[in-house]
């Protein structure tokens, strides 16, 4: 029985130890929200080149979120209220993100550097 336990104390205590390491190879994350009203918004305007999990906020069934950029092509369905994960791989340059509908007053840039 004590080898038991010793078995789990050590097992418990590798896990532990690798904490760490895994919460520090998470993925940044990125928050966008459309509506209420005729807004929409992205949590930060500059962000460096890498992968990033972007969790939309689709909060109007009148909206949808569009981002758009080198390789990155994601949106949002119109009649859609919900929440959203994309996990995607921002490289340097501009992105846009855009109401589809309502692109003339509902539009914003993410810059990646």
């Amino acid at each position: 029985m004590r080898s038991i336990n010793l078995a789990l104390a050590a097992v418990l205590a590798t896990l532990a130890v690798a904490a760490p390491t895994f919460a520090a190879a998470t993925t940044n994350t990125l928050t966008g929200t459309d509506g209420p009203g005729f807004t929409i918004t992205m949590s930060k305007k500059t962000v460096k080149a890498g992968t990033y999990l972007i969790v939309i906020h689709d909060r109007s069934a009148i909206h949808n979120f569009h981002l758009t950029g080198p390789g990155v092509n994601k949106k949002t369905s119109v009649p859609a209220v919900s929440t959203v994960r994309w996990t995607v791989k921002l490289k340097k340059g501009t992105y846009k993100f855009i109401c589809d509908p309502h692109a003339a007053i509902m539009s914003g840039v993410l810059k990646v550097t």
